[in-house]
């Protein structure tokens, strides 16, 4: 009987690679959050590894904010067209627009808060029952904090209203 050892980096990819497909199992509807960042890159070559020679069993979801480099679109629609995958992508500036939420002025002004809000209409949108999204784990702890108390906050104004 013989012996496969994997070294820790294979180690956690296995591991990354059962949990999508688990998700893909255990969900009607999963979605891939994709922001065009090394860590959303890293989980589509892994969903390319858990899930080829097929399609994905869920498409990829970008929350555009208006403010990225043309280089990320850029790639973004050179990867999707490349893998053949379905892309869906939400804009802040439609929130902005429609008077969903209000645009920061000056110097320091950034839409990062304000993609919480397209994030959640999009997953309303779509019906979206799990969303997929990587960060490393040196990361983790500190961005499933801020991202989890985003969400609720916005879900008690959504509910609210």
């Amino acid at each position: 009987m013989s012996k496969y050892n994997l070294d820790y980096l294979d180690e956690l990819g296995a591991e990354a690679i059962y949990i999508l497909r688990e998700v893909a199992g255990q969900f009607e509807k999963p979605a891939l959050l994709f922001s065009g960042g090394k860590d959303s890159i890293t989980l589509v070559h892994l969903a390319q590894k858990a899930f080829r020679p097929g399609k994905f069993p869920f498409p990829l979801v970008h929350i555009d904010t208006g403010h990225n480099f043309q280089e990320t679109i850029d790639y973004r629609d050179d990867m999707i067209k490349r893998i053949g995958e379905k892309l869906i992508v939400g804009y802040v500036q439609d929130d902005i627009d429609n008077g969903n939420v209000v645009e920061q002025k000056g110097k320091n002004a950034s839409r990062n808060a304000l993609q919480t809000v397209t994030l959640l209409n999009t997953i309303a949108k779509h019906q979206f029952d799990a969303c997929i999204g990587g960060a490393r784990r040196d990361e983790e702890k500190a961005r499933a904090d801020e991202l989890h108390r985003e969400l609720v906050n916005q879900l008690q104004v959504t509910m609210k209203a």
